[in-house]
C-alpha cells in the first residue's frame, strides 16, 4: 500500500495471512508537500516531479518484495489541490500506479476501522480524532464501521500556513484567533460526540503521537502494545510551552520531530480544543490508523472494494485531463 500524505510518501508491504495486516517492510520518501502547496492552490511542477519519483520507487520496492501492485491513495494535500486531476493523471501515466484521492469522510471511516480493530469490541462505543496535515477527521460508532463521520479543514499544516506563516513564534493574538476558528468549525460536530457519550476515545496520526510523547507517553521504542494516554490537562499545559518557542527550538522537545515542529503548535491547539469541546478528558493514542484501515478493508471485503474507490475517482475527473509538462528523464 502507498500512502501519499502531507509530508511523506509511505510504502507498507504487509502479510495478510490470518486476517491481520502485519507489516513485513516499510519505506518512506520525505516530500513535505504541505510546505510547497498553498491550501486550495496547485501543486507546483517540481513537487509533482518529486511525487512521481517517490511513487515509482515505492512501486518498484513493492515488486522486489513480491507484493501485488499496491493500492495507492493521497490525502488532503493532494485532494484539495486545484490541479488534483492533472496530478493524479500524471502519476498514473508515468508510474502505472492508480493513485487516487479519498474523500475526507472515507478517510475517517477507514481510520475508525483501524482503531476499532486495534482497540477491540470491549472498547464499546468509540470516538475517534485524527489530525492530518490538511484536515481533521472525527468519527463515532458502536460497530465495525462508524455511525457518524466528519472531515473538517483543520489540519495542522493548513492552519500553520493560515495563522503562523509569518510569525515564529506566533503572537498570543494569532494563537487565540486560531483557537476561535477551531471552536467555530468544530461546534456542531463536537455536540454530536457529546450527545453520543462514547465509552472510549482514541486519537491517531503522527500529530497525536508526537503530542503524546511531549506530554509524557512512552517512547516508540517501547513498542505498540504500551498503553499511551494523552490527557487534556497535560496538553493544555504544553500549548504555552510550544507557543513560546520558534519552530527550530520546538524540535528539541521530547517527541517533536524537526519536519513537524512548525505545525506542532497548531496541532496542539486543534487537539486540545477538540478534546475540550467533545468533553474528552483523555484519549488513547492508537498506533493503527488509515493505512491499517485500507489493508483491513482489502482483507475483509476483497479487492473489488478498492476497484470501486478508484472507479469513483475516475468518474469525478475531467474527461481528458492534461498531463503536467514534466521532463521524464529523471524518472
Amino acid at each position: 500500500m502507498v500512502d501519499v500524505g502531507s509530508n511523506t510518501v509511505r510504502l507498507v508491504v504487509a502479510d495478510a495471512d490470518g486476517g491481520v495486516p502485519l507489516p513485513v517492510h516499510t519505506a518512506k520518501w520525505r516530500l513535505r508537500l504541505s510546505e510547497q502547496v498553498t491550501p486550495g492552490g496547485p501543486i507546483p511542477e517540481q513537487a509533482v516531479e518529486q511525487l512521481v519519483h517517490a511513487v515509482a520507487e515505492a512501486s518498484r520496492t513493492a515488486a522486489r518484495w513480491g507484493a501485488a501492485p499496491p493500492p495507492a491513495f493521497a490525502t488532503a494535500v493532494v485532494r484539495g489541490a486545484s490541479n488534483r486531476h492533472e496530478v493524479l493523471h500524471t502519476v498514473r501515466a508515468r508510474t502505472g500506479v492508480d493513485l487516487c484521492t479519498l474523500p475526507g469522510e472515507v478517510e475517517a471511516e477507514l481510520t475508525f476501522l483501524g482503531a476499532r480493530r486495534w482497540m477491540g469490541w470491549r472498547s464499546g462505543p468509540l470516538a475517534l480524532l485524527d489530525i492530518g496535515g490538511g484536515s481533521l477527521e472525527v468519527a463515532f460508532g458502536r460497530g465495525r464501521l462508524p455511525d457518524f463521520v466528519a472531515s473538517l479543514p483543520l489540519g495542522a499544516g493548513r492552519l500553520t500556513h493560515e495563522f503562523f506563516q509569518d510569525e515564529d513564534p506566533p503572537s498570543p493574538e494569532r494563537v487565540r484567533a486560531l483557537r476561535r476558528k477551531v471552536r467555530h468549525q468544530l461546534r456542531d460536530v463536537a455536540a454530536r460526540i457529546r450527545w453520543e457519550g462514547p465509552r472510549t476515545a482514541v486519537a491517531t496520526s503522527r500529530t497525536f503521537q508526537q503530542l503524546g510523547r511531549l506530554c509524557g507517553t512512552a517512547p516508540g521504542r517501547h513498542g505498540p502494545f504500551v498503553d499511551r494516554q494523552l490527557h487534556r490537562s497535560a496538553l493544555r499545559e504544553a500549548i504555552p510551552r510550544l507557543a513560546a518557542l520558534p519552530a527550530a527550538e520546538r524540535a528539541l522537545l521530547p517527541g517533536i520531530s524537526a519536519p513537524r515542529a512548525a505545525q506542532s503548535l497548531a496541532g496542539a491547539v486543534v487537539a486540545h480544543t477538540a478534546m475540550k469541546l467533545t468533553g474528552l478528558r483523555s484519549v488513547t493514542v492508537c498506533p493503527w490508523a488509515i493505512r491499517e484501515g485500507v489493508l483491513l478493508r482489502h482483507i475483509e471485503d476483497g479487492p473489488a472494494w478498492w476497484a470501486e474507490v478508484t472507479r469513483r475517482t475516475e468518474e469525478a475527473a475531467p474527461p481528458d485531463p492534461v498531463p503536467l509538462r514534466i521532463a521524464t528523464a529523471s524518472t
